[in-house]
Order: C-alpha cells, then sequence, then structure tokens
C-alpha cells in the first residue's frame, strides 16, 4: 500500500537561489528563518563566498540546478518569475508525490507564491516566508484555503495511508460533507474541518492496518519499534554474522511481524539492533527499504551479558512502551514494541543511538565554488565540526545547532582521536582541512588515530574521506598547466620529519625531472630551508625553468606570479604561498591582445 510521509521533506532546509545581487537582501532574510539554509547564487553575477552581500554557493546555470536540487529533494526557493522556474522543472513533475516544496518569491519580498510540493508541506513554507518578509502568500490551494490546513500533509511522525484515497476524502469534505476525528490528532485542533460525532467520515490516527474503506481517511502515527534480535539460520543451523543479501530476510522478518499483529508498515519508527552489529551492512539496508532510521543499543554494562529483546528496548527506549512478543515461525528473529499511547507516535532520535559518522573533507582553496559538492553535504548534515579555527571559519556558515570544535593547527593527532570519541556516541562528525584532506592535511591523522586505538566504538564509526581541491590543483589551474605531466609535491617543513630526509627526495625529484609542487615552503622558524631547497634544485635545472608562485589562491587578496627558477628569491615567498617549480619541459606563452592579455604556463604530455 503507497503511503505518503512528508517528515522527509520537511526535515531538509531549503536552497535559497538568485539570479542576481538585487535579491540578496531577500535571500537573507529568507533564510534567517531556516537556520542552515543557503543562498545559491548565479556564478558572474553573484559574488560566492558566503556573507549577506555573498551567495554560500555558486551554480553555472539555473535550469540545471533547479533540476538538480528537486530530484535531491531540496525544497526550492527561487527569486524569480513563477514562469521561469514552472518551465525549468516541467519535465519533471510526473510524480505528483515525490516532489519537494517548490516556490517563487519576488527579489524585493513582496510576493510568496507556492508552486508544488502541497504534500510536502510547501504552504506551511510559503506562510513561514510570509512572516518572514510581512506579505500574505498567494495560497491557492481548495482545501487549505476552506479549513486552514492541509489534511493530506499530517507533521512529522505520522504518515498517510493512501494519497488517493486522501484525495476523494477531500473531495468529499469539499462537496458539504463532514467528519468525525478518531485517535489523537492535535495539529487538527486549530483547523476550520466540519465535524460532527455522528458523521459517516472519519480521520482515524493509528497503527492498524487501513481496512480500505472509503469512508475514512487514515494517518499512522509511526509509534512501533522492531528490533533485529538475530540473524535468520543458515542451511546448516549457524548465525554467523549477517551477509550483505540478507537485508531482504530482514525486510520480510518484520513486515511478517507487523501483518501479525495488524500493524501497518508505515506505522514503524525505527528499526533497533545490538549495538556489536552496528558494521553489518545488511542492517543498514533493510532500514533503508523499511525507510526508518536504523538505531543501536550496547550490552547490559552492569552485567557484561547481552540482552534479550526485552532489554533491549528497555535500555533504548525512553518513551513508554510494551513489547509485543512474536513468536512467529515466519519472523524467528523479530521483536516489536509499541507505544503505550498507540496514536502517539516515538521520536527515534529518543532510541538509543544511530551508528555515528566521521567524515574527512577537504574545502579547497578557500572560494566556496571551488569545494566538492560532496564536503558541502557533509557539512550541512554534521552536527559537530572541528579543525584549525581558520579553516572551521572557510567552512561555515553553520546552523544554530552545529557545534564547532576550533582547536591550534599543531594538534591534529588529538583532533582526530575528539573526533573519533564523538562520532562514537552516534553523532555525525566533519573534521575539515585546507584543500584536499589527504595531502598533508587531516585524513592522515585520522586514519593513524584510527589504526593506533583497540577502541571498538571507534571502529564501528563509520568513516569518509571526501576529496577537495589542493592549493597545488588550484595554484596550477590558474597559472594553466605546469603539473601536465609527472610531478611531486613535497613538504619542506622538517616538523614531521628531518631535513635530511627532505633533501635527499629534493635531489631524486630533481634529477627525475619532476614538476615538484613545495608545500609549507618558508616561516619564521625556518627562514633558511626555501633557499636551501632551490639550491639543490638549481644544481639539476636551468635557471630559465619557470616557475609559479601563487599566494592566497582561491580567497580574498590572492596573486599569482611567474617567474623563473634563476630570478626566484625567498623573499618573494611566504608560509601562505605554493610553489611549483617546473621541469625541463615547462614552457610559457604570451597570450596577447583584448583585456585577458597574460601568460600561461604549462607542461607538455611528452618529451622533446
Amino acid at each position: 500500500m503507497a503511503g505518503v510521509n512528508s517528515a522527509a521533506a520537511n526535515a531538509v532546509e531549503p536552497a535559497i537561489v538568485v539570479l542576481g545581487p538585487g535579491a540578496l537582501a531577500t535571500a537573507r532574510r529568507i533564510a534567517a528563518r531556516y537556520p542552515g539554509a543557503q543562498v545559491h547564487g548565479l556564478t558572474g553575477r553573484v559574488a560566492s563566498g558566503g556573507g549577506d552581500d555573498r551567495a554560500d554557493i555558486a551554480y553555472e546555470a539555473l535550469g540545471p540546478h533547479l533540476r538538480d536540487l528537486y530530484t535531491r529533494g531540496t525544497p526550492i526557493v527561487a527569486l524569480c518569475a513563477a514562469g521561469i522556474v514552472i518551465r525549468a522543472l516541467a519535465s519533471l513533475l510526473a510524480n505528483k508525490g515525490a516532489e519537494p516544496p517548490v516556490l517563487a518569491v519576488a527579489e524585493d519580498g513582496s510576493a510568496v507564491v507556492p508552486l508544488l510540493g502541497g504534500l510536502a508541506g510547501v504552504n506551511v513554507m510559503a506562510r513561514e516566508i510570509g512572516e518572514a518578509l510581512a506579505v500574505a502568500p498567494a495560497i491557492t490551494t481548495s482545501g487549505e484555503l476552506r479549513f486552514g490546513t492541509c489534511v493530506l500533509n499530517p507533521p512529522d511522525g505520522y504518515a498517510l495511508a493512501s494519497l488517493e484515497q486522501g484525495k476523494r476524502f477531500v473531495s468529499d469534505l469539499l462537496a458539504g460533507e463532514s467528519t468525525r476525528i478518531e485517535g489523537e490528532a492535535p495539529w487538527l485542533d486549530d483547523a476550520r474541518l466540519p465535524l460532527t460525532p455522528s458523521a459517516r467520515l472519519a480521520i482515524r490516527v493509528s497503527p492498524q492496518v487501513w481496512d480500505g474503506s472509503s469512508d475514512e481517511l487514515v494517518i499512522h502515527p509511526r509509534c512501533v519499534v522492531a528490533a533485529v534480535m538475530a540473524n535468520s539460520p543458515r542451511e546448516d543451523g549457524s548465525r554467523g554474522a549477517l551477509t550483505d543479501d540478507e537485508a531482504e530476510r530482514i525486510v520480510e522478518a518484520v513486515r511478517n511481524a507487523l501483518s501479525a499483529h495488524r500493524l501497518a508498515p508505515l506505522s514503524l519508527a525505527a528499526l533497533l539492533a545490538p549495538a556489536e552489529r552496528m558494521t553489518e551492512p545488511a542492517l543498514a539496508r533493510a532500514a533503508e527499504i523499511l525507510s526508518v532510521p536504523l538505531r543501536f543499543a550496547g550490552y547490559d554494562e552492569e552485567t557484561g551479558t547481552r540482552r534479550d529483546a526485552r532489554a533491549l528496548f528497555t535500555s533504548a527506549m525512553r518513551t513508554p512502551h510494551r513489547v509485543l512478543d512474536v513468536s512467529s515461525a515466519r519472523a524467528p528473529n523479530i521483536a516489536l514494541a509499541i507505544c503505550e499511547t498507540r496514536d502517539t507516535p516515538i521520536d527515534p532520535q529518543s532510541i538509543g543511538q544511530a551508528r555515528g559518522r566521521l567524515t574527512v573533507i577537504g574545502l579547497g582553496p578557500g572560494d566556496a565554488s571551488l569545494m566538492v559538492p560532496a564536503a558541502r553535504a557533509a557539512l550541512n548534515e554534521a552536527a559537530d565540526i572541528l579543525g584549525y579555527e581558520t579553516y572551521v571559519k572557510m567552512a561555515g556558515p553553520f546552523r544554530a545547532n552545529q557545534r564547532l570544535h576550533c582547536t591550534d593547527n599543531r594538534q591534529e593527532l588529538q583532533r582526530a582521536r575528539d573526533a573519533f570519541e564523538l562520532a562514537s556516541t552516534g553523532r555525525s562528525v566533519v573534521v575539515v582541512s585546507s584543500g584536499d584532506p589527504g595531502v598533508f592535511a587531516m585524513a592522515a591523522a585520522v586514519l593513524e588515530a584510527l589504526e593506533t586505538s583497540s577502541n571498538a566504538r571507534w571502529a564501528a564509526v563509520e568513516l569518509e574521506i571526501v576529496p577537495g581541491v589542493s592549493a597545488a590543483m588550484a595554484t596550477a589551474a590558474l597559472a594553466g598547466a605546469p603539473l601536465g605531466h609527472d610531478f611531486c609535491m613535497l613538504s619542506l617543513s622538517d616538523n614531521l620529519k628531518p631535513w635530511s630526509i627532505i633533501e635527499t627526495r629534493l635531489r631524486h625529484a630533481a634529477i627525475a625531472d619532476l614538476v615538484m609542487a613545495f608545500y609549507n615552503p618558508i616561516s619564521r622558524a625556518r627562514p633558511w630551508q626555501l633557499d636551501k631547497a632551490l639550491d639543490i634544485v638549481r644544481e639539476h635545472r636551468s635557471p630559465a625553468t619557470k616557475v609559479v608562485l601563487g599566494r592566497d589562491i582561491g580567497r580574498p587578496g590572492a596573486a599569482l606570479t611567474t617567474t623563473t627558477l634563476g630570478e626566484l628569491r625567498s623573499e618573494q615567498v611566504d608560509m601562505r604561498t605554493m610553489v611549483i617549480v617546473g621541469s625541463s619541459t615547462t614552457r610559457a606563452f604570451a597570450r596577447h591582445g583584448g583585456l585577458d592579455a597574460r601568460e600561461w604556463v604549462y607542461t607538455p604530455r611528452w618529451y622533446e
């Protein structure tokens, strides 16, 4: 039976899309209503990088960007003409039950028009934005205008049993029928519904399956939790770890258990499992198929014993509940618990804990438009952000409920340990680096912390490393293609390795005729090392060898300089400069004429 649940759409912060700088002031007023929402600006018209006079995210073309947001289920607030939005999304509108909220807002904030997503809360958003802009939203939905609410859009924690039946039900109400409410529906207390105790039609709030009656609008509270206690026995009778392909068995067992108690699948609030099985993919896949969160509870710390189903529920659930025994041979591994108030949903966040997630990201060189989308998505989902303070500030803006943990740049290993400790409690954690996290940055420290730890809770954390645009890549791209052939990256800092090793590597790279990108080239504590490094390179390279200097590339005040190995002096370089020393084949040429006259540097992909 198909069901509708608006919670997923409403839980995602909207993308506020502007075409020009004239809409930024209105966009920021709307963004203030949704902490964590980001302003998307058209490249070439709107500066990016965050701030009241800039967009948070840059995009290249409006139509493809709107379609991408829509297909990902992101609510859209577009500050442009409604017709532009409609034409951009027209090809995607076949499935009305799967659309996120889409609104068009006048650039000056004088009009708010909900366009799509009536079943995903678009009119609620229209009222919220209208309140923020002090204008009345242009709501045209008949049911909303008559009853003051969308009966088919229950709040988080509830799911509509049948959209088609719901449409017929609302049509009957609009035609003059009255209704009654069975069960608790507090969100309808202020609605202008035609209520009569003896009405033929009924709005029923219940976890029980809908029997198909055309006289009922059934809304299921998500008030049931299923616990997976043991995997299905194999043909030989053994019960080892779950295999990846056993998700379907778990799903079947849960559905059989629900059916045995005449509970609707849409009444399921969460899947619960013992914490020692946190890393098993079959559980995550089963929860995904069932469209519910996956939660975990651990060992009994006092007795050191494994929990049975009843004890697992008792330890994991902070909501009054009762356990439903399931002894059916069709579901030997599943136990169910139901909220004692059967028409009240259970908050999944109140059940045990989630599997923690730690994502190590690279911010790129500093320009928000050069941050990869996966890194921005991880930041949006994170509860905790850790990193060197300068980089954490670059990663914003942040929601009010996101916790920032800023530390000194030399505390990498401790920062990694702190990140695992937070993630092991079920939180979503991001560790930020500049550039690429795997290039002289935090990814190595995170992996070292994990390898040297015997903490089982850390090992259960879901770990992901998201690549970024490194300083070398950003500088090279601005200069042309100096890294177009074989190259290496070297840090000239001897904080973590002896200078003798740096000298050896420099000499071998120079002999091998590799293009070299120098990180950490100079500092107050070691002002002599760059000159020493250049002396080594000059033993094997011509003074005419091309050199590119990129200072603060991707950040305000960026500067790019092209020089030669013979002309380069250490006074031209500081700690924020990327130094790229070309190979024997690296060349440069000037492009003359026009406003963009400049010199391009590149290394051919062939040798003469």
